[in-house]
Parts: C-alpha cells; structure tokens; sequence
C-alpha cells in the first residue's frame, strides 16, 4: 500500500479531525447488537452527533475532581461493543469478497518506520489492538496489546495461512495517579519486539522437553530485522485521536495538528 511510496519521517495513518477519518479503513460491527456496536465521531466533551438510532454511547469514567482539559474539544472516534474481537477498524481494508472468509485477505500497509504511536482514551472497558510485523525474510508476526492480559504469550500458529501472535499485557494509568487527562499517548518501537517471537517460543520448547510426549517442532517465526508493518487493527472499546508512524519515536518534534486540545 506505501511499500513504494516515499515515506516521510512522521506519517499519521488516522486522524479523528480529516476530512475523511476512515479513508483508508475497514469498519466493522456487531450486527447482532446494533445498540451497543457503535463505531462513530462525536466530540470527545459533548458526545455530539449522537450516533444513528437505536445505537447509544456508553459514558466515559472521569474523576470527580478532574481538571479542565480532561476531556478534548474535538472530534474523535468512538468504538464501542461488549463484544471486542467483533467491533474494530483495520488499514489497509479488508478485501471485501474475501471478508466472510476464516482468513481474509489483507494488502500489505508497507509502513517502514520503527515506532508506531496511538492516542487513545481510556473508557474503563477491555480493549485491544495488533500490529502485523513483517521481517527481512518476509515473515509475519502479529503483535496484540490487550488490557485484559496478564503476562506475554505466543500463540503459535495452527496452520500455514495463521501468522504467531505475541499477545502482551497493556495498562492505564491508574485512576487513582489523577492524571490530568484521560487520554494517552501508547508507543511502540516495533524493532524490539520480533526477538520476543523466537524467545518466548523457545522457553515453551524447553518446557516441553520434560515430557518427549510434548515435543513438537517449533515452526518459523518472524526474528532479525525488521522491515515493515502490513497492517494495524483497533478494537472496540476505545475512543481514537490519532494513530502515526515516526523514526524517533516520542522525543520526536511534531507538527502543532498532533497535539491535543482541552475543552
């Protein structure tokens, strides 16, 4: 998708203020619960628009005590379902005629940077997101960050077309830190995190040699350089501002629409 294009030092993948925020995404909802899968912008302080009936807007935890610029003066992306895994947006967008399939088919996002970043509120649910890694060898790893996970794990995959998944643990600020807003900014460098595929796969192989009965032979996982991302997926319940590529990571000076504004 920008495999071939010039890739600036910062590139913002989504910003909740475009003129065209979901451009270059996939949406996807519960049809099943069309009153609490709500994929929708709103004004981070007001929750206006109201999102189409009969869809409604679950509140945002805030502080008794919070100060001015908790909440943002903009617009934002709110995702919402008490089903996570079947409530996200995805880039590049899911080929439509392959959708309904157990694997669908994705184009390859070809974003070369180390460090992804997300600014993202906190709603006091369970959310998610990946991140699908790709090394010089052209192997796929996905990285999944979820807030409902207790330690790292690798979910090695079941058949040739499934890539490994390093599922690792994510927290917010405690509620009790009074932070004095209810938005953060999440950084990855993406580099750092393809060893942990083979590490954490080999301390699982040593555990099974107790037992020749486990054995079982680990399969080729993503390791060595890093050489692009092929896709990014958010999952309900989350409200987005931005989502951008950088070669510094957050020492990095960024352009003044970047920041975040108070209401």
């Amino acid at each position: 998708m920008f495999a071939a294009s010039m890739q600036p030092s910062v590139v913002s993948l989504f910003s909740s203020t475009g003129s065209d925020p979901l451009a270059l995404f996939t949406v996807n909802k519960d049809v099943s619960l069309p009153s609490d899968s709500v994929v929708h912008l709103l004004n981070d302080s007001s929750l206006l628009p109201a999102p189409p009936s009969p869809a409604i807007i679950i509140s945002a935890p805030c502080p008794d005590d919070a100060s001015p610029g908790h909440s943002l003066d903009q617009s934002v992306l709110h995702i919402q379902s008490p089903t996570l895994h079947t409530t996200f947006m995805q880039c590049p967008p899911i080929n439509e005629s392959l959708a309904g399939s157990r694997v669908p088919r994705r184009k390859d996002l070809g974003m070369k940077h180390p460090w992804i970043h997300i600014q993202v509120r906190n709603l006091g649910r369970e959310w998610s997101f990946e991140v699908g890694l790709v090394d010089h060898s052209g192997r796929l790893g996905v990285v999944r960050c979820s807030t409902f996970q207790k330690s790292p794990r690798l979910k090695l995959p079941v058949n040739s077309t499934s890539p490994p998944i390093l599922h690792l643990p994510l927290s917010f600020p405690p509620s009790s830190s009074r932070p004095l807003t209810a938005w953060s900014t999440i950084a990855l460098h993406l580099p750092r995190l393809l060893p942990q595929f083979s590490s954490l796969a080999a301390a699982a192989h040593e555990s099974e040699l107790e037992s020749p009965r486990n054995r079982r032979t680990i399969p080729m996982l993503p390791s060595g350089h890093y050489s692009h991302v092929s896709y990014v997926r958010v999952y309900a319940t989350c409200r987005l501002r931005r989502i951008w590529f950088s070669e510094a990571g957050p020492s990095q000076k960024l352009p003044w629409e970047f920041e975040l504004y108070g209401a």
